[in-house]
């Protein structure tokens, strides 16, 4: 199964040209069963970095465009009235899919922002008075305009904490663009991209993740960077909930990287993407101004 992880790696750097750390930090996004928030620019690849996730991972999933009209009951659904039956039938929205693509998620209105924060947390969606379970597993890989662009809505603070990475693919260098304008004239390069995994050996993997092994050290070097977080007046904390988040993802990057137990290697690598929307919810996914301050505070024992 890990060879099937890293031909997916592959494949995913043969769609997004010269970004292998932000795909290696998606797919422990995944890995770590957490949700993946991309920010960027337009026309910079978060929208095929996500068809690419969804495509290589042989699930189901729809796309919503995030719209300023859209409402709640257009993501979770709505019952419809028969008048054969003379009943109700509840009609699923496309949150009832195993992979969920929120495009431009901050240009719709916070009460339908909202309407994401019981699916992504719990799994499951309350309608009509009935709690419907989600289908297993369930991602929310969304994106997101920066926040100066017109007609765009900060997503609050505990949805943004409901996404255990935020990421920023950046401009590619010219050297990936230059194979990009070359490659123009042969379509999408995601029509290359085959599935690569179903949903059994998901699941498996990420069952291997929460079985990758943790030594006290490790914990405690993690913990020091959550408390220099809680020392600070110039960020916000980190919650329990970041900590367990960054404990996830770090196990998450052990398994791509081969290993059965995390290194301090493996925290540093992910805290900038767990951490820093979390420290200042008005940042840059581009800037990780904040993480590497604790990062470069904090002393690492290992």
């Amino acid at each position: 199964m890990l060879a099937q992880l890293h031909q997916i790696e592959q494949s995913l750097n043969q769609v997004i040209l010269g970004k292998p750390q932000q795909i290696r930090l998606a797919l422990c996004c995944l890995l770590a069963e957490g949700h993946l928030l991309l920010e960027d620019l337009p026309g910079l690849g978060k929208t095929t970095l996500a068809h690419a996730l969804a495509n290589s991972l042989g699930l189901t999933y729809r796309r919503v465009q995030f719209t300023s009209d859209l409402l709640p009951a257009d993501l979770t659904g709505i019952s419809i009235y028969d008048a054969r039956s003379q009943q109700f039938h509840f009609q699923p929205g496309p949150v009832f899919s195993q992979v969920l693509l929120a495009d431009e998620i901050n240009r719709a209105s916070p009460k339908t922002q909202s309407a994401l924060l019981e699916a992504m947390e719990e799994r499951q969606v309350s309608t009509d008075g009935e709690t419907r379970p989600l289908p297993s597993p369930f991602f929310v890989i969304a994106t997101q305009n920066p926040l100066f662009h017109a007609g765009t809505s900060a997503l609050p603070e505990s949805q943004l904490d409901r996404f255990l990475m935020r990421l920023s693919l950046g401009f590619p260098a010219r050297a990936a663009e230059h194979q990009l304008l070359l490659d123009d004239s042969k379509g999408s390069r995601l029509q290359f991209l085959s599935q690569q995994l179903d949903s059994d050996t998901l699941q498996n993997l990420q069952q291997q993740v929460s079985a990758i092994k943790v030594s006290d050290a490790v914990i405690d070097y993690l913990l020091s960077l959550v408390d220099a977080s809680r020392s600070r007046n110039d960020m916000l904390p980190l919650s329990p909930r970041a900590s367990k988040a960054l404990l996830r993802a770090s196990k998450a990057h052990a398994l791509i990287a081969g290993r059965d137990f995390v290194i301090a290697d493996d925290v540093q690598q992910v805290f900038p993407s767990v951490a820093e929307h979390r420290l200042d919810p008005r940042s840059s996914a581009a800037s990780h101004s904040l993480s590497q301050i604790i990062l470069e505070q904090t002393l690492c024992p290992l």
